[in-house]
């Protein structure tokens, strides 16, 4: 049974990526006691100082859905929102397996 998985790309006003990253750490830190959370990874890259990208794995699409109505994650969106100019869902997947990953449907 493949997995609902997310590629996506914020991008910040100047001087703001270390803030975005510490809310979408305070995200991932909700997201631990959610089963159907299974990854989400905060990254960025030194080619790109105002870009913060996030990889999410869920059990599948309605989880994610449903997390963003939780209200943790809405005030977390609401604290971010003054700082971001841009967001690029990089690509939608169908996460199939590997290391990190249940094998278990919720």
């Amino acid at each position: 049974m493949s997995k609902f998985g997310l590629f996506g790309k914020f991008i910040v006003k100047d001087g703001e990526r270390d803030t975005l990253v510490d809310i979408l750490l305070e995200a991932a830190e909700s997201m631990k006691n959610l089963d159907e959370c299974e990854i989400y990874l905060v990254n960025v890259s030194e080619d790109e100082s105002n870009s913060v990208y996030v990889y999410e794995v869920w059990s599948n699409e309605n989880a994610h859905q449903a997390s963003l109505s939780l209200e943790a994650t809405k005030t977390l969106i609401k604290r971010a929102k003054p700082i971001i100019t841009g967001m690029e869902r990089i690509s939608t997947l169908n996460t199939r397996g590997g290391k990190g990953i249940s094998l278990n449907s919720y």
